[in-house]
């Protein structure tokens, strides 16, 4: 695990292992905040990051899911039981739940080596969704985030704005890995994935938090916000 730091208030914590995964640290007056939560059994080294940074997992007050895909629902359970109350999208909340399975995407022909190449992992544990987050919901951590869906990679997918920090949290909906910007994979609707990745891009931000790779900033971010409005 990579720890990078990208604001005072928010650090990713990067698993290279798993195509560069990001789970989120926000901190600010409102506690901590975990933006995902990775794959299962990754709870013990989100906890070591949290030391890193200077915190204890006991002051982890929420972790909002971007979208109930394993790699970023996969330690819920284990984080629920530190205290942290489970958020996400109404859309997702019974797959977090395990009350229905995930359900499978639908992929291009391009995709389909890519997925047939990866390891069946170990499933999440179902976990509590302590709220269930709609579109337009305005949350009270980072000076009032806004919950944006963005159906397509997931029914639940949703992003978080943070206007006051112009900073975008993206989930899958974007990747930018390995320098290579682009709409999220292994989508339920790519067509919904694309669609909202260019409404993304009208947002006026400074910092843009992907699922996958490195955080978007100064040049790659404007190359992409000019990308977007290409089409």
């Amino acid at each position: 695990m990579e720890i990078v730091s990208v604001l005072p208030q928010l650090t990713a914590l990067r698993f290279s292992q798993v195509n560069d995964l990001n789970v989120y640290v926000w901190s600010d007056l409102e506690g901590v905040t975990l933006i995902d939560c990775g794959l299962p059994g990754t709870a013990g080294e989100i906890e070591r990051g949290l030391r890193t940074c200077g915190f204890t997992r006991d002051q982890v007050q929420r972790v909002i899911l971007t979208h109930a895909h394993d790699d970023h629902i996969g330690s819920a359970a284990d984080l629920a039981e530190w205290g942290a109350e489970i958020w996400a999208h109404h859309a997702d909340a019974d797959i977090v739940r395990g009350e229905r399975p995930q359900p499978a995407p639908v992929l291009r022909e391009w995709e389909r080596p890519i997925a047939d190449a990866l390891e069946p992992g170990t499933p999440p544990r179902p976990a509590p969704v302590h709220r269930e987050l709609r579109g337009g919901d305005v949350l009270d951590f980072g000076g009032g985030a806004e919950v944006l869906a963005v159906p397509g990679h997931t029914d639940g997918s949703l992003a978080l704005h943070l206007p006051q920090h112009r900073v975008l949290f993206t989930g899958d909906t974007l990747a930018n890995v390995r320098g290579v910007t682009t709409p999220g994979v292994f989508n339920l609707d790519s067509t919904a994935v694309d669609t909202a990745a260019r409404r993304l891009t009208e947002l006026d931000v400074d910092i843009v938090c992907v699922g996958h790779g490195d955080v978007l900033t100064g040049t790659p971010l404007r190359t992409w916000r000019g990308h977007g409005s290409d089409h």
